[in-house]
């Protein structure tokens, strides 16, 4: 099992107790690259205009944002969907 599924187990546990750098690892694994990174922020492109996003910040206590950690699930369950429904439309 890879770190990143791993991490990702670990969101969907507890979403409240992730660190920030081990989100940023999934959303770069997910995502690629940040498009905007700044000193506490994150921003990564999807494929998609709107929710969910995938703006990602560091909170106070070196962990992410639980709602943060939640939203970036949901993209990867989207970007999950949408890649078997390309995956349905070759067979």
């Amino acid at each position: 099992m890879s770190k990143t599924t791993k991490i990702i187990e670990q969101m969907r546990r507890s979403p409240q107790n992730i660190r920030f750098d081990d989100l940023a690892k999934v959303c770069a694994d997910h995502f690629g690259e940040p498009r905007q990174e700044g000193t506490s922020h994150k921003v990564y492109k999807t494929p998609w205009q709107g929710d969910p996003r995938v703006n990602i910040q560091r909170g106070k206590d070196g962990n992410a944002k639980a709602y943060q950690v939640r939203q970036v699930l949901d993209a990867i369950a989207k970007l999950e969907a949408e890649k078997n429904e390309e995956g349905d439309d070759d067979a």
